[in-house]
C-alpha cells in the first residue's frame, strides 16, 4: 500500500510467511543454516538488549518440547519459528504482577529477558514487529481455543501452528482476528479524545470500538462515537490499519467529521470526553500540557494523531 501503512508499528514489513509448507514434517530440514525462533512466555516476547531475541534451532530451551515451534515465515531462505513456553513455572517473588519479566529461565543464557512488547514496539524494526506481533496474536488465540466451538472436546494444533483440528467432531478452526476501528473525530481545528475508567491518570486517547456483525467501518465509527460520547459524525474516510496483537485485533484507523459538538458521555464506557484544539494535542506531544500526558509510542492512536498535527492524514 505504501506511504502510511509501511511506517505505522506492526503495519507489516513484507515478511514470506511461507503458508505452503505448513503442515510438513520436514520443517527441521528445511530451516536451513540460518533458521531461528523466537520465544514467548506469557505473552511476553525474550530480548537480546533492545532487539528480539532469535535463538538458534539447536539451543537447549527449544528442545524436548511436548508443543512443536510455530512457523511464522522465511526470512532469506531460512526458516523463522516461534515457541510458546508459558507452561514454564518460575518461582516468582510476591511482587510479582503479570507484564513484569520473570527470573533468568535456567536454560537461557544472561544477556537475555523477557519483556513486554508494548514497551518496546516502537523501537523494534519492522521485521521485528511483525514477527512478534503475529507470534504473540497467534499463542493468545491458542490459549482461549483448546477446545472444540462444536462439541467441547480438546482440539489439536497442527499446520504449524496455524490451525486447530478436532479429532471428535472434525471440527477444523482458524486464528479469528477482532476488527476494531479506532477514529480521529474532528471538528474544524479540534479533535476529539477521551478516557476510559481505570486508565492511568492524564491519560486519554482516540474513541475505538469492536465493528459489529453486519456492520461496515463507516457505520461502525459513527455508532460507536454516537453511543460513547454523543456526537454525530458525518463523512467517515479511511485511513489505515495495524495489526494488534492485545490480544487478536485488527485496528481500522479512520477520521471522521463531527456534525455536533455537545458531548454526552456514556459513563460505562468512558470517563471524560472532550475536544482539544490542535495547540493543545501540540503541547500534549511537547509534553508541557498539564493535564494530558503524552501516548504511548508505537500504538495507532499516536501515530494518527501525531499525523494529524503534521497535516499528512487525506
Amino acid at each position: 500500500m505504501g506511504g502510511l501503512q509501511d511506517e505505522v508499528t506492526f503495519g507489516g514489513s513484507g515478511l514470506d510467511r511461507a503458508a505452503e509448507l505448513r503442515g510438513r514434517d520436514d520443517l527441521a530440514a528445511l530451516a536451513g543454516a540460518g533458521g531461528a525462533c523466537l520465544l514467548f512466555w506469557r505473552g511476553m516476547v525474550l530480548m537480546a538488549g533492545p532487539r528480539v531475541a532469535r535463538l538458534p534451532l539447536d539451543h537447549p530451551v527449544l528442545q524436548d518440547r511436548e508443543t512443536q515451534p510455530t512457523l511464522l515465515g522465511r526470512e532469506e531462505g531460512a526458516l523463522t519459528f516461534a515457541l510458546d513456553i508459558s507452561e514454564w513455572a518460575p518461582d516468582l517473588p510476591p511482587d510479582w504482577r503479570p507484564g513484569m519479566p520473570p527470573p533468568p529461565h535456567p536454560e537461557i543464557e544472561p544477556g537475555f529477558a523477557f519483556g513486554d512488547l508494548r514497551a518496546v514496539m516502537a523501537d523494534l524494526t519492522p521485521r521485528e514487529a511483525e514477527l512478534a506481533a503475529t507470534a504473540r496474536a497467534l499463542f493468545s488465540w491458542h490459549s482461549t481455543h483448546r477446545f472444540c466451538s462444536q462439541c467441547g472436546q480438546p482440539s489439536v494444533v497442527i499446520q504449524s501452528g496455524w490451525q486447530r483440528s478436532c479429532p471428535a467432531c472434525g471440527g477444523q478452526h482458524f486464528p479469528r482476528t477482532d476488527p476494531v476501528v479506532i477514529m480521529l473525530i474532528t471538528r474544524g481545528n479540534s479533535v476529539l479524545l477521551g478516557r476510559s475508567p481505570g486508565w492511568v491518570e492524564g491519560m486519554y486517547s482516540l474513541l475505538a470500538g469492536f465493528v459489529e456483525p453486519g456492520e461496515t467501518l463507516e457505520a461502525a465509527v459513527r455508532r460507536e462515537v454516537m453511543e460513547e460520547a454523543g456526537i454525530k459524525v458525518g463523512a467517515v474516510r479511511y485511513q489505515l490499519c495495524q495489526p494488534w496483537a492485545f490480544p487478536n485485533s485488527l485496528m481500522f484507523g479512520c477520521t471522521g467529521d463531527a456534525l455536533t459538538e455537545k458531548v454526552t458521555l456514556d459513563p460505562a464506557e468512558l470517563e471524560d470526553a472532550r475536544w482539544f484544539h490542535r495547540d493543545e494535542v501540540a503541547r500534549i506531544f511537547s509534553g508541557l500540557h498539564p493535564d494530558v500526558r503524552r501516548p504511548r509510542r508505537g500504538a495507532i492512536a499516536e501515530f494518527i494523531l501525531r499525523n494529524w498535527l503534521a497535516d499528512r492524514l487525506d
